[in-house]
């Protein structure tokens, strides 16, 4: 017997994973660098970076081999968000071009457009990453593309 009788709904509709998850994909596809993303309802901390780092962490991103990892962190119900590039990454690219990604999650969360912003923020972080840490022979995937949900 279920206590309630109505289903959790869920976040992102199967279309929406699937079509992020495949844009993590893409974009690590040329690259040796790793994309994660990060969603819940909620940030726990009243500075989103700060819930980032944390995620960051807990997911072994630091872990990379060329600290090439960044982490797109979203709190949809507090309408925060943060991307956390790791080490090798920032030193590459500086804070400026994390603020244009940043720049442009905004302005696509304030139309509603959550998706398509989270697809292009990746898009984009990809082609970084190619530029600076191309494909290599013996590159392996060493996080998990999928999409990380804590609800």
């Amino acid at each position: 017997m279920r206590l309630f009788p109505f289903k959790k709904r869920e976040i992102f509709s199967e279309t929406d994973k699937n079509r992020l998850v495949q844009a993590i994909r893409v974009a690590e596809r040329l690259t040796s660098g790793e994309i994660r993303l990060f969603v819940e309802n909620h940030c726990s901390y009243v500075n989103p970076m700060d819930r980032a780092k944390e995620a960051f962490v807990s997911l072994g991103m630091e872990k990379t081999k060329q600290r090439n990892g960044v982490l797109v962190y979203v709190a949809l119900k507090d309408h925060q968000f943060a991307i956390l590039g790791d080490q090798g990454i920032h030193d590459k690219v500086g804070d400026d071009f994390w603020q244009q990604e940043a720049s442009l999650l905004k302005s696509h969360f304030q139309n509603s457009h959550i998706i398509e912003g989270i697809e292009e923020c990746i898009r984009e972080i990809g082609e970084s990453l190619r530029t600076y840490f191309p494909h290599e022979a013996g590159d392996t995937n060493e996080l998990p593309d999928d999409i990380v949900f804590n609800i």
